[in-house]
């Protein structure tokens, strides 16, 4: 993964987020605060607008990352940028991320999500895309992707117990969360980036 993919990666993910910022929106409308799509719409463009011409993957990513700090609202600002600064600390100082580079930092992103937001998988967070992601990324980028979209699914008959929608208590189920369907979206931009260049 170089820069170019890197780019293209963010590029792709900001198309994704805009293409499905009223799904997302809805989505968070019905156990969360209705805000979700709207506020990484915002996010991921001016992610865009601040993404510098030149750098290493870990300098696009970080400059990724503190964007969405300081753009985004609600949880999912600090979430998205957590792991992205994660993933950029783990990637940092290489032109050229192997597979297991990308693997490293996906997992430092994950663990940072686990940290920031204290919640498992399980808990019908966005954890619940990127676990099996993880779980699936030997396989391949595409595997991956899949297997968050998979997961992101599975959140629909799970009881939340984080986050706003945790108030609703059985009424979250039979709903998806918003975050693992944002975070499936992330996986397949990525696998997408990486697979048509390499």
């Amino acid at each position: 993964m170089n820069s170019a993919q890197t780019r293209q990666f963010l590029q792709l993910y900001a198309g994704s987020i805009h293409a499905h910022a009223q799904q997302l929106t809805d989505l968070d409308a019905a156990i969360g605060d209705a805000d979700h799509g709207s506020n990484m719409e915002r996010g991921m463009t001016a992610v865009l607008a601040a993404l510098p011409e030149r750098g290493t993957p870990a300098e696009l990513l970080k400059s990724a990352a503190m964007t969405l700090i300081s753009k985004v609202g609600g949880a999912s600002g600090p979430l998205y940028g957590t792991a992205f600064l994660r993933a950029a600390t783990s990637a940092a100082g290489k032109e050229d991320l192997t597979p297991q580079d990308v693997a490293q930092a996906l997992q430092a992103g994950y663990q940072g999500l686990i940290e920031r937001g204290r919640a498992q998988p399980g808990d019908k967070t966005m954890l619940d895309a990127w676990e099996p992601a993880l779980h699936a990324l030997p396989q391949g980028v595409a595997a991956a992707a899949q297997a968050a979209r998979t997961g992101a699914e599975a959140t629909r008959t799970m009881l939340a117990r984080k986050g706003r929608a945790s108030y609703l208590g059985e009424r979250s189920i039979g709903h998806l969360d918003p975050g693992s369907v944002s975070s499936a979206l992330l996986f397949e931009a990525l696998a997408q980036a990486l697979e048509h260049n390499t």
